[in-house]
């Protein structure tokens, strides 16, 4: 017990015990995880790049998808160079501090994730259905305000979990199963009542997660109607393939999203913990991976920008 302080029974530091039962594989696992990582980075700075650096880009929709690449690059950027020194070097050890710090990270990143995807929602709700106004109703102002509230969305309802994660006793020791610190993961570690904290995460979800799926929902569903009412077959494929995108990166992010939430709350003893770690993965680094690919090859103009600046770097290094 000398890990402990005795006095209030809170750990110096835990241990991250990567994915139990995968020892011996740890190093292909990481594989996988590092090439997901390195598109990922690659990838979302790219796009930030090009949306920054190209004027035909500066508009709400790109503007929206830059600070989605920008938050997509810190959420995986929170746990992942971690869990590969884990599955690398064996370093498992993290500080208490250090560890309650990931996990605030972690669960502020995520929300602003779905808060982002739902603002873009809100975006194509405008552009389709009130399309002379799109330019006056989102300006850079309500643009920036929009994404600040966001932050401070998931800022403010995050910063409880760090106290109510910090009061616990840890008296069954310090051995997290798991590559990251998240919250329901530490708070399982403890011997005290854990129930106020898994209220509280229950609530938060729905309050972050459940309020940016009903926005979504209802912007899509007046986005339908509005589609529908379109005389032109031409208009109308138009108009779902601004939506094609976006409709891809809810999938990719809301699916591992739900699997993880609900298998950590309620299938505890028939799903194997190795899935559920491997899943947990999975949800912080699909969407930072996949999301420049989607829209790489689904949105037009960023295809264009993409070839535009490619021809432009060929004729410089011809001139040279």
């Amino acid at each position: 017990m000398s890990f402990l302080n005795v006095t209030n029974l809170t750990p110096a530091s835990f241990i991250l015990n990567g994915i139990p039962g995968l020892e011996e594989v740890h190093l292909w696992i990481s594989l996988p995880l590092c090439t997901m990582y390195s598109i990922a980075i690659t990838g979302n700075f790219g796009l930030m790049y090009l949306i920054y650096s190209e004027e035909t880009l500066h508009r709400p929709m790109y503007i929206f998808l830059a600070l989605l690449s920008f938050t997509d690059v810190l959420m995986c950027t929170s746990t992942l160079p971690n869990t590969l020194c884990i599955l690398w070097f064996n370093l498992k050890e993290i500080d208490f501090k250090a560890c309650l710090a990931q996990m605030f990270f972690v669960h502020t990143f995520t929300g602003m994730e779905s808060g982002v995807l739902m603002l873009m929602a809100l975006d194509r709700y405008v552009a389709i259905c009130y399309p002379l106004r799109y330019a006056t109703i989102l300006t850079n102002s309500v643009i920036a305000k929009a994404g600040l509230l966001t932050f401070l969305r998931g800022v403010m309802l995050v910063i409880p979990f760090t106290y109510l994660t910090k009061r616990l006793p840890y008296c069954r020791g310090n051995v997290i199963p798991h590559t990251y610190c998240d919250h329901m993961s530490v708070a399982k570690v403890s011997c005290g009542n854990v129930r106020i904290n898994a209220i509280y995460g229950l609530m938060v979800a729905l309050l972050i997660g459940g309020f940016d799926i009903l926005c979504i929902t209802i912007s899509y569903t007046m986005i339908l109607r509005a589609v529908v009412s379109l005389s032109s077959a031409d208009a109308q494929q138009k108009a779902f393939s601004t939506c094609t995108a976006h409709i891809c990166a809810i999938v990719i992010t809301y699916v591992p999203a739900f699997f993880t939430f609900f298998t950590h709350r309620f299938g505890g003893h028939t799903i194997p913990p190795h899935i559920h770690i491997i899943m947990a993965n999975l949800y912080l680094l699909m969407p930072p991976t996949m999301n420049p690919i989607v829209y790489g090859v689904k949105t037009k103009q960023i295809r264009e920008s993409v070839i535009r600046f490619l021809l432009k770097g060929k004729d410089n290094s011809h001139s040279i």
